[in-house]
């Protein structure tokens, strides 16, 4: 299982990679793997607030839906365009190509209780 180092995780099996002054958000490999093969994903749109640990769209594979949740509150700054049209990429490449959206982060940012990679890797094993 692809866990990387640089990342910080959620206990929903989000990854984050948090920089100066924006967050990118997709979900782990160990998701990915689960959901199995991902036809259909509803991001939000560039401007819409999304909230920590609230949904802010949908995975959908072939034989189940599965929330996404916000890892931390702000506003999107942007989506990744080409998961809509081709969402095999998050199961392809989850923390390359198939990341989902770009948080704008705040000045005094709220997370949920985000993993290091360690304690990422005790929750899934």
């Amino acid at each position: 299982m692809n866990i990387p180092n640089n990342l910080m995780y959620t206990k929903e099996h989000e990854w984050l990679e948090i920089n100066d002054d924006s967050i990118k958000v997709g979900i782990s490999d160990f998701a990915q793997s689960q959901l199995g093969d991902i036809i259909y994903i509803d991001l939000p749109s560039i401007g819409d607030q999304v909230v920590a640990g609230e949904s802010f769209g949908e995975i959908e594979a072939v034989k189940t839906v599965s929330e996404l949740y916000s890892p931390v509150t702000g506003v999107v700054s942007s989506i990744n365009e080409s998961v809509l049209d081709k969402p095999e990429q998050i199961n392809d490449s989850p923390y390359n190509f198939g990341w989902l959206i770009v948080i704008s982060k705040t000045a005094s940012p709220q997370f949920v209780e985000l993993l290091d990679p360690d304690s990422y890797k005790k929750i899934i094993s």
